[in-house]
């Protein structure tokens, strides 16, 4: 049975990590994953509980969050008519194959192999924030047929190597097809439940070898999803109030480097081991 001091650390760590990804989410419209995963990693390594399956426990907790804020964030933009249904009922079956495919692989992966694989992906979204134009295309159009069956996968998969919904990769990818910036983060929260459903699912059948924190199901954390969820819908909406009293153009720079040097430094302790 862990100390009530460890406890009580543990809590006030996990609502600093919540209220700050909501509010980051909020502000500057990043999904929630590309933050909490390092938080977790970070504040539970801090904890003592970094054990072999310490990156499965964190992809699983954040992305059992992401299911409760892209409901909400699709029902908000249903509402206003900005979500793109046809993409999302024609790309559906790929994200989900591609997520149980990710389940499957992140449950037979070590915690440093995980390590890297994040490092290297969310330098990638890094870079993309921080240097991406907003006139970049790769086509005037949404990809079909073989297109589309290769990268709707692809993008299931890597969500799920990350811990992450459907904005750090779907909302560029649209973009990038000619798709209006406010329809492909309305989308994209869609993309985010058909990544974190089924992938959950199968977490919390997996077998996390100790140490882990009280209160975990298979491989998600019962008490950070808790209080995550509880902090972001608290501050999220103060984020949004931000973004639109402030220009967040530049904060979004500061950011990209914020997650560069985030990345980088899990690719430092997947080498070092």
């Amino acid at each position: 049975m862990p100390d009530t001091f460890l406890l009580l650390q543990m809590l006030v760590l996990l609502a600093v990590i919540g209220a700050f990804a909501g509010v980051l989410a909020g502000l500057l419209g990043v999904g929630g994953g590309i933050v909490l995963v390092p938080a977790f990693f970070y504040a539970f390594q801090t904890l003592g509980y970094d054990g072999p399956g310490l990156m499965q426990m964190c992809l699983a907790t954040s992305l059992a969050t992401i299911i409760v804020t892209s409901v909400r964030s699709v029902h908000s933009h249903n509402k206003k008519g900005a979500v793109d249904w046809d993409i999302l009922r024609s790309w559906a079956p790929g994200i989900v194959v591609g997520a149980i495919i990710g389940m499957l692989v992140v449950a037979q992966l070590r915690s440093t192999t995980l390590q890297a694989i994040f490092g290297i992906l969310a330098l990638i979204v890094g870079l993309y924030m921080g240097f991406g134009r907003a006139t970049w295309r790769l086509g005037s159009a949404m990809p079909t047929g073989v297109g589309r069956a290769v990268q709707s996968p692809l993008m299931g998969f890597m969500s799920v190597l990350m811990g992450i919904g459907g904005g750090s990769f779907g909302v560029p990818l649209m973009s990038l097809y000619n798709v209006a910036i406010h329809r492909a983060v309305a989308t994209a929260a869609g993309f985010g439940v058909l990544i974190a459903v089924p992938s959950v699912i199968g977490f919390l059948f997996v077998n996390v070898p100790d140490p882990v924190p009280p209160l975990t199901l298979g491989a998600v954390n019962l008490v950070a999803f808790a209080i995550v969820i509880a902090m972001t819908l608290i501050t999220a909406p103060f984020g949004v109030k931000l973004a639109h009293s402030m220009d967040p153009g530049p904060l979004k720079k500061v950011f990209a480097v914020f997650l560069v040097l985030v990345s980088l430094n899990m690719l430092r302790r997947a080498i070092l081991g």
